[in-house]
């Protein structure tokens, strides 16, 4: 299981109502939720970003609600991954449950610019900015948080 793709960089303290406005929150279609997703802090979004590519954060990303929202629109958006030197532990449940793959690295975090392209290898945990010609090394997904992501979230994978 891997990713590959150009990098949307956002700093520290991301909390979810900037991932998804909570005006956007009276719906509970996918497509919606997506084609809203990051507005208010990059209005741009939603039209660069393409399947595959991967949202890298600083601390703290995730803060604020617990609801589901925010990273169904971040998965639906197209994002594969996201890294950030540290989640919102709700967040980082959520993201899981529906089968966003999420990665901690704080050094990958801090190297990696808006634009680079990076691959992520969820087996290693090896991240490679190719870009950069540089590799930062999360912990690898444990077995069966890969078969949570790979059946495209949790009550999927308990068929």
């Amino acid at each position: 299981m891997n990713a590959h793709g150009t990098v949307h960089k956002y700093g520290d303290n991301i909390d979810t109502d900037v991932i998804i406005p909570a005006r956007y929150l009276n719906t509970a279609d996918h497509k919606e939720l997506a084609a809203h997703c990051m507005e208010d802090i990059d209005g741009e979004f939603v039209k660069k970003v393409k399947p595959g590519d991967i949202m890298v954060g600083g601390a703290n990303f995730g803060c604020g609600s617990s609801r589901e929202h925010a990273p169904i629109a971040i998965k639906e958006s197209g994002i594969s991954c996201v890294i950030a030197s540290t989640f919102a532990r709700i967040f980082y449940r959520n993201s899981i449950n529906i089968g966003l793959a999420i990665l901690e690295c704080p050094e990958a975090s801090e190297k990696i610019d808006d634009n680079d392209e990076i691959s992520v290898d969820f087996d290693t945990g090896i991240i490679k900015n190719i870009t950069k010609n540089e590799e930062y090394k999360a912990l690898p997904f444990p077995d069966f948080i890969k078969k949570i992501i790979a059946s495209n979230g949790l009550l999927n994978s308990l068929k």
